[in-house]
């Protein structure tokens, strides 16, 4: 993923993490390593993202219980929005808290009306740890806030309450992936 490279270009496929997955369900570990393998499942994450048509891919969808996540996502503007975060924090959310659409790679074909403010400020590191702050709004900032859920062990369902929280359940019982 360098010097002007597409990103996934020469990354492989990975298998998807599923809802009910425990690897989903516990907060991932902070990346030490900075070495080639960070590289190649930041490739591969980004391959997987393309070839599922999502907006956004943490470690853990793809069975690594790794902080580190992947984006290629507009804003509300349509200004597109790509790259990678190793090591995130999610260090302010504010503005307007706005209830709209969110699916998941994990709950395939599911989505249900989640909160979320609509600015986001992730910190963290490149793959050459060098630091970067990624300021999103809008889409982008509901993004970044879904993928830093990821890496806390959460998925976006665990947000809803009452009977969207029973809907998108019960669809996800009766999906063909489920478990």
């Amino acid at each position: 993923m360098r010097h002007g490279s597409i990103p996934g270009a020469q990354g492989r496929v990975l298998t998807l993490s599923l809802l009910g997955d425990p690897v989903l369900h516990t907060p991932c570990e902070e990346v030490t390593d900075f070495g080639p393998q960070l590289a190649r499942l930041v490739e591969d994450m980004f391959a997987t993202m393309y070839a599922a048509e999502g907006v956004g891919l943490a470690a853990n969808q793809v069975g690594k219980s790794l902080r580190v996540f992947v984006y290629d996502c507009p804003d509300d503007e349509d200004r597109r929005h790509v790259g990678h975060v190793v090591n995130p924090r999610l260090v302010r959310t504010d503005g307007v808290v706005l209830r709209g659409p969110e699916g998941c790679l994990s709950l395939p074909g599911l989505e249900a009306g989640t909160e979320r403010y609509d600015h986001a400020v992730v910190e963290g590191v490149t793959l050459d740890g060098e630091p970067v702050r990624v300021h999103g709004t809008g889409w982008f900032a509901r993004c970044l806030q879904h993928e830093c859920d990821h890496l806390e062990g959460g998925v976006y369902v665990d947000r809803l309450t009452g009977w969207r929280h029973r809907r998108v359940m019960r669809a996800a019982a009766r999906a063909s992936w489920s478990r």
